[in-house]
């Protein structure tokens, strides 16, 4: 090594473009901010979602941007009530039957419609209400479902003896 440089100041200039060079890869490895850092592991997927807010202490925060997932809830909502899937659910309705998709449809509207006006809402028992309609309302809506199937079975049945 000390054949490699004839003084000091080589070694030095060497030393400091290292340095340099260290600090220039660090800074491509660090993320300056936490929002970056998802982003860049998620490939972009999480900045719609997230916002970067500021305290009052001038400290940067993380959280989540309610509106901007409501609004994506809401228009994946409309692609899926759109006219052109009109057309597959006629075809649909053979198998499944349209009213019983269109009554689904409608109530997942409906229901998605209140909880993203109460999440929305600046009242904190709104939100609350909004954000166990998102996570209750589809627990809710398959039991509602069984119990409708079920008293659907028990009329037949019931209807079928009678003939008999």
């Amino acid at each position: 090594m000390a054949t490699k440089y004839t003084n000091l100041d080589e070694l030095r200039s060497e030393k400091r473009l290292l340095k340099q060079e260290i600090g220039e890869l660090e800074d491509i490895l660090t993320f300056k901010s936490k929002k970056e850092s998802l982003s860049v592991m998620t490939n972009g997927l999480t900045d719609k979602f997230l916002k970067e807010t500021v305290d009052e202490e001038g400290e940067k925060s993380l959280s989540l941007d309610t509106q901007n997932i409501m609004r994506e809830i809401s228009t994946g909502l409309k692609e899926t009530a759109s006219r052109k899937n009109v057309l597959n659910l006629a075809n649909d309705g053979v198998k499944s039957g349209l009213l019983e998709t269109t009554i689904k449809m409608g109530t997942v509207a409906l229901v998605s419609n209140f909880a993203k006006k109460s999440v929305m809402n600046k009242n904190w028992k709104r939100k609350a209400v909004g954000l166990a309609l998102v996570y209750l309302a589809p627990y809710a809506l398959r039991f509602i479902r069984k119990k409708l199937d079920e008293y659907q079975k028990n009329k037949t049945a019931s209807s079928l003896e009678k003939l008999i």
